[in-house]
């Protein structure tokens, strides 16, 4: 019923998993990853616990291929199970039972496999190995350009409903505390992976680092535009003047604050610098 990607970047360090179905909530059963350890997708007759058992095997130095292999060997239904591995060194793994419904199959590549279930043809796993192998980016990226792919040669034959992206690497995640750098689920929408793209452009907005060729100085043109727009939405009374001064530094950050950018601004780095990107966003949601 699915048609997923599990991958390993081993310039990020990074490892994920992408999924989409006409099933609700897909991401939340196919979806399994941990840093330093591997990826699953689950899927078909999806065995949930091939996921943290998966893991938890190649945590303990199997590869992807002999956590396959243990994970099916005592499943009576391992001819209608689909699924798919990337282990830590990024060895891929994939297996698609002989009674999984048709259209089904799976493609394995370096550092990746793609496997589906229920598709329109093999054409879906084709043109998701091309757009992988092809994209730019991040590896969250070019997961998701490997699903609108597939999602344009057909996907799923029953139709559309859900998506996901996961992504794990080692203090990827929010604080630096924790691996899951990338969640992102679209559960029930009639243009899910369309949908998904745009959520991973808005976590590359709120999340992403600055980049140092990104930084402009707040002179006092950009000085006084932030502070008509902080005064248009209630964060700043004092003079539009230019003057980017303390209380205009303070209000900012509140401002900043509220709508989610601290990551790209914030009162502990260079305050008379500001993100590019921040303040194209700020830009066209506040236009006057």
């Amino acid at each position: 019923m699915t048609y997923s990607i599990v991958a390993y970047d081993p310039d990020e360090q990074a490892w994920g998993v992408a999924v989409a179905s006409k099933f609700l909530a897909v991401g939340a059963l196919v979806s399994w990853a941990q840093a330093g350890t591997g990826a699953v997708a689950t899927q078909a007759l999806a065995k949930v616990s091939f996921g943290p058992d998966g893991l938890a095997l190649m945590a303990e130095g199997y590869s992807a291929s002999e956590t396959l292999e243990i994970l099916l060997q005592n499943d009576p239904k391992a001819a209608l199970r689909q699924v798919g591995l990337v282990d830590a060194r990024g060895n891929a793994a994939a297996h698609t039972g002989q009674d999984c419904h048709l259209w089904a199959g799976h493609r394995i590549g370096e550092h990746f496999a793609c496997q589906g279930n229920i598709l329109t043809g093999p054409d879906t796993l084709d043109a998701m190995v091309e757009a992988f192998t092809r994209a730019s980016g991040e590896l969250a990226d070019r997961l998701v350009a490997a699903l609108l792919a597939g999602d344009q040669a057909g996907g799923d034959r029953r139709g559309r409903q859900s998506a996901a992206v996961l992504v794990v690497r080692h203090g990827g995640g929010y604080g630096g505390d924790n691996d899951r750098y990338l969640d992102l689920r679209v559960d029930d929408d009639p243009k899910p992976v369309q949908k998904l793209k745009a959520l991973v452009k808005t976590h590359h907005l709120y999340f992403g680092a600055p980049r140092p060729e990104d930084l402009l100085p707040i002179g006092e043109a950009i000085a006084r535009e932030l502070q008509a727009i902080m005064a248009r939405e209630g964060y700043y009374r004092g003079e539009i003047d230019g003057e980017w001064d303390d209380e205009s530094k303070q209000a900012f950050w509140h401002f900043i604050g509220n709508e989610n950018l601290e990551e790209r601004w914030n009162l502990e780095g260079n305050t008379d610098l500001i993100d590019k990107v921040a303040l194209d966003y700020l830009r066209q949601r506040f236009r006057a």
